[in-house]
């Protein structure tokens, strides 16, 4: 049996425990009586993936349905793949430890473009052709979602259809099509036909892309009566949709180990670097009650003594206040700490300081972005100085010593000041604190610092900029380095090559899917890990396809080129971005939703104006 075979190699490996299943909450069936078999697929590692809260929510409802089992599976660290292809032990799923060959449905999340060819190595390790066309039979229906799905392009010769946008209702409508259509022993063929008719679903096999001469897209060509734009799915009412009642609780670590709720989806800021922002509109929130029923429920069936208020950006929850004085009602008592890991620097008051701080104190977490104001409109961050100010020394008379921020080089019009005004602003984080007279004696601040390297992003009034080259950002990152005057300061950067890669593949087209194939059976995998990161293969792979990187990643596109993405609509109008992207270069801001509407084209998805009265939207 595969489970003898599993067995005999865990006591080889690091981390066993994240290969044999059985945890408490993981949902057991009779195969006998199941019709649909989903494997959730994550392309990375058990500790990132099961701290995913898509799949949290996915897994939970798809086994709702008595007939249908859902099941987890994970990219095997590469001790565990050693073993595996060594010992012919094929990649399975953790519930039934069966073998993924044995399922019909593979469900791949795409969160990260450097995941891509761990999506790849699994097919392979669970044997199943990588390639679409080689994939003839309706069983290993391979499928992906997420929002790496909002530019799917490079992956289009590896996947038989794409999940745009939310997932609860989509997925179950596709499921129940593919059980009625296996039931009537239809051809894989003639299930893409009629899943291209359901509005979320894109078959990339049918359309045909044709490019110009100097490799810009000409246009994108819908074959098989499949529409020419394929608009997303959104869940319109939160407090009715699904939202599971407990979670798999793991035997060992791992990112965020935590009961973890949603509270609001989208995003009002409309920073114009944040693809999040974007491909999740329109906003939409939960009611306190609904929320603090399900994080409270969580909290009783896993055990767990943190629950994180998850969102992009928490502290606009309009009703934050009302919510947490429910939370605190039983936290306290239960001594549940409460996370808030997604706070506004221009909301952050008194009182929520105290309500977050009142269980068990850690640190904050804030992202300016920017280290000027000039830059700071550019991206349309709507924070001011007086308001960085004013939230760090409300933190730190909350008793606060140790403070993060969030920011990005090489964003578009930066300048020598803005990089070190990045500096300059930590340094005033510092001041500050010593200028707080009842500040805890005997402790020192800690400021870290950590500066992204900017990728430019699909729908996103950026996608048109050429992200900064590689020599660029490392004259950037020493440029800070330099400015740096202080130990309490301390800063971190990201890798230009790994950044690099991903700006490639964020705005690529589905040629680059000839490279990914090559740079993977060259042996790229674990992109996302710096030990197995290799940039030179994956230059050569891409230049071995007759393509050039740059050509991807550091070129400005014009406002009327037909980009690889814009047959796919995510709720934001082209027209929309390109207003934002001219205002961007004045040096304007645009204000948030709540403020005013700036016509995005999000609220036709809600069939109405996104706030409820029409003088908003």
């Amino acid at each position: 049996m595969l489970r003898d075979e599993i067995e005999r190699v865990l006591l080889r490996v690091q981390k066993p425990a994240q290969y044999i299943g059985g945890e408490m909450g993981s949902i057991q069936k009779d195969k006998s009586e199941i019709d649909l078999r989903f494997a959730f697929c994550f392309p990375d590692t058990y500790e990132v993936g099961m701290s995913h809260l898509g799949m949290k929510i996915l897994y939970g409802l798809l086994n709702t349905r008595e007939n249908f089992w859902c099941e987890r599976c994970f990219a095997p660290w590469t001790d565990m793949e050693a073993e595996m292809r060594q010992n012919h032990i094929p990649l399975y799923a953790l519930e039934s430890l069966d073998p993924l060959t044995d399922f019909d449905i593979l469900g791949f999340t795409l969160q990260y473009e450097l995941s891509f060819t761990n999506i790849l190595n699994m097919l392979d390790l669970a044997g199943i052709p990588v390639l679409a066309k080689d994939r003839h039979d309706l069983k290993n229906l391979v499928v992906a979602g997420g929002p790496c799905a909002c530019n799917p392009e490079p992956l289009a010769p590896f996947i038989d259809l794409f999940l745009l946008g939310e997932g609860e209702e989509l997925n179950m409508e596709v499921c129940d099509l593919y059980l009625a259509c296996k039931q009537a022993g239809e051809s894989k063929q003639q299930f893409l036909q009629k899943a291209c008719r359901i509005q979320g679903v894109y078959v990339p096999s049918f359309y045909q892309v044709h490019y110009h001469q100097d490799g810009t897209v000409k246009e994108v060509e819908p074959l098989n009566g499949a529409p020419e734009v394929v608009s997303k799915r959104i869940v319109k009412d939160l407090d009715r949709a699904y939202f599971p009642d407990t979670f798999v609780v793991p035997f060992t670590d791992i990112v965020h180990d935590r009961a973890m709720t949603e509270v609001l989806r989208g995003c009002i800021r409309g920073c114009r670097f944040c693809q999040a922002g974007f491909i999740y509109r329109p906003f939409r929130e939960k009611s306190p009650e609904v929320i603090d029923r399900q994080a409270k429920c969580l909290c009783d069936s896993t055990g767990y003594d943190e629950v994180s208020l998850t969102s992009l950006s928490t502290s606009d929850l309009s009703t934050i206040e009302p919510l947490l004085e429910k939370l605190l009602s039983w936290s306290e008592r239960d001594h549940v700490s409460l996370s808030l890991p997604s706070l506004r620097v221009d909301n952050f008051s008194e009182e929520l300081v105290e309500k977050i701080s009142s269980v068990r104190k850690s640190s904050l977490t804030f992202a300016p972005e920017a280290g000027t104001q000039r830059l700071r409109d550019v991206i349309n961050k709507n924070v001011s100085q007086q308001e960085i100010d004013h939230t760090c020394r409300v933190a730190f008379e909350g008793g606060y010593t140790n403070i993060k921020l969030y920011f990005m080089i090489g964003l578009p019009t930066e300048t020598e000041e803005d990089v070190c005004g990045i500096v300059d602003t930590a340094q005033g984080v510092v001041n500050l604190y010593y200028q707080n007279p009842d500040r805890p004696k005997g402790r020192s601040v800690s400021v870290s610092v950590s500066a992204a390297c900017f990728v430019p992003k699909p729908f996103t009034p950026f996608q048109f900029e050429p992200q900064a080259t590689m020599d660029e950002l490392r004259e950037k990152q020493q440029l800070m380095r330099q400015h740096l005057r202080t130990k309490k300061v301390r800063i971190s950067s990201h890798d230009a090559k790994t950044s690099f890669i991903e700006g490639v593949f964020a705005r690529g087209d589905r040629r680059l899917g000839q490279a990914l194939l090559l740079a993977w059976q060259r042996g790229c995998k674990m992109d996302g890990w710096s030990e197995y990161f290799d940039f030179d293969k994956w230059v050569q792979a891409i230049a071995d396809c007759g393509l050039d990187p740059a050509f991807y990643a550091n070129r400005r596109r014009p406002y009327d080129e037909v980009l690889p993405w814009d047959h796919l609509y995510f709720g934001v109008d082209k027209a929309f971005l390109i207003r934002e992207n001219k205002k961007a270069h004045a040096d304007t801001a645009t204000p948030h939703c709540r403020l005013q509407c700036s016509g995005c084209g999000a609220n036709k998805l809600l069939g109405g104006p996104c706030f409820g009265t029409a003088e908003n939207c």
